[in-house]
């Protein structure tokens, strides 16, 4: 049977690597087995590919050459990690995925919609998270948990571009029942009380696969 796809979406500073770790623990602890891993990146050419997309450099990076990067970076993640793994029964739990795409160079650039729809249909033939935990924080919050470590390209952005870029997240959140949105203002104990409860919730609603 095939494996779950979770995924954790949010803004800068809220906390998803920390959380992505809670909910690799809670699967486990249910008895399925767990591929934890990120985008952009998740194979040795996917993170190179991260890299040329984070570091800061003397030239501009071109819209359609950041969107085209991501969607290379994800074709190879698909391809070699995310798709072998749900074939064969393992859930996968990824930081951020294609919705991170539209809430950064769609809401964020501005960029067409319905180009990062072509590329989607290309790249993932159908294949969409089953649950994503979306991780909310004001923008003036995030960019205060961060204020204090380098900055990469897209952290060096205004706070305008994260105010579009949380907007397109909340407009995806509300109209599609995958997501599950989390307030992550709060204290860790409280937003980690409520991925558990999702989760507790989300598993129950499963079929018994753990044998796969």
């Amino acid at each position: 049977m095939r494996g779950r796809f979770i995924t954790l979406e949010g803004g800068e500073g809220v906390g998803k690597s920390t959380n992505r770790a809670l909910v690799v623990e809670q699967i486990e602890q249910a008895g399925y087995r767990v591929v934890a891993t990120r985008e952009p990146g998740g194979t040795p050419l996917a993170e190179q590919i991260r890299a040329l997309l984070l570091d800061v450099r003397e030239e501009p990076m071109a819209p359609q050459a950041e969107l085209l990067l991501i969607f290379a970076a994800r074709a190879q993640h698909l391809e070699r990690v995310i798709r072998p793994a749900l074939e064969q029964g393992h859930w996968v739990v990824c930081d951020r995925f294609t919705d991170a795409t539209y809430a950064y160079q769609g809401g964020g650039r501005g960029m067409d919609i319905a180009t990062i729809g072509l590329l989607e249909s290309l790249v993932q033939d159908g294949l969409q998270p089953d649950l994503t935990l979306y991780l909310d924080v004001p923008v003036a919050v995030a960019q205060q948990r961060i204020s204090g470590r380098p900055h990469d390209r897209f952290e060096r952005e205004q706070t305008a571009f994260f105010e579009r870029v949380r907007a397109s997240y909340l407009q995806r959140a509300g109209a599609d029942a995958r997501f599950r949105v989390v307030d992550a203002e709060q204290s860790l104990a409280l937003v980690q009380s409520r991925i558990r409860s999702i989760l507790a919730d989300y598993l129950k609603s499963c079929p018994d696969d753990r044998s796969a």
